[in-house]
């Protein structure tokens, strides 16, 4: 059942049906973390992830998106606030909001990668890794160049 919250003029929303998803792939096909991401790939993510969509009126000002199993684990991906609507409170509102939804509480780990907004992060509880030496990963930078 998707939640909808508003704050003045602004509305954040898990219905997917609101999604604007040639405006979430725009962004994120721009951003450093997944240059040139295939549309195709965005919506086989969304489709697959408890999205969240930040709105003024119709138009999609915001996008953060978790995958998780709701009783264990969740990572937080492609978190974003257009540019003309930053300086707003509203990645902390968009932040809020995600912490509290039902899904994702009782998670015993709660994960996410971020080059440049750890100070939004951490007013959040995340914290670096513990112990990063128990952690491993397959790391496919290129993987977006290759599906063209």
């Amino acid at each position: 059942m998707p939640n909808h919250v508003q704050r003045g003029e602004y509305e954040i929303s898990t219905d997917s049906e609101l999604l604007d998803v040639a405006i979430i792939h725009a962004f994120l096909a721009q951003s450093y973390w997944s240059p040139g991401i295939p549309r195709s790939v965005v919506e086989r993510a969304i489709s697959n992830s408890l999205c969240f969509g930040l709105y003024r009126g119709a138009e999609q000002v915001g996008f953060a998106r978790v995958i998780t199993d709701k009783a264990t684990f969740a990572y937080l991906a492609d978190v974003f606030v257009l540019e003309a609507h930053r300086g707003k409170g509203l990645s902390k509102w968009l932040m809020q909001i995600i912490e509290e939804h039902e899904d994702l509480q009782g998670l015993r780990r709660f994960m996410l990668a971020t080059k440049d907004a750890h100070d939004l992060y951490k007013q959040f509880e995340f914290r670096e890794l513990a112990n990063p030496s128990s952690m491993m990963e397959i790391l496919k930078p290129d993987v977006y160049r290759q599906a063209l």
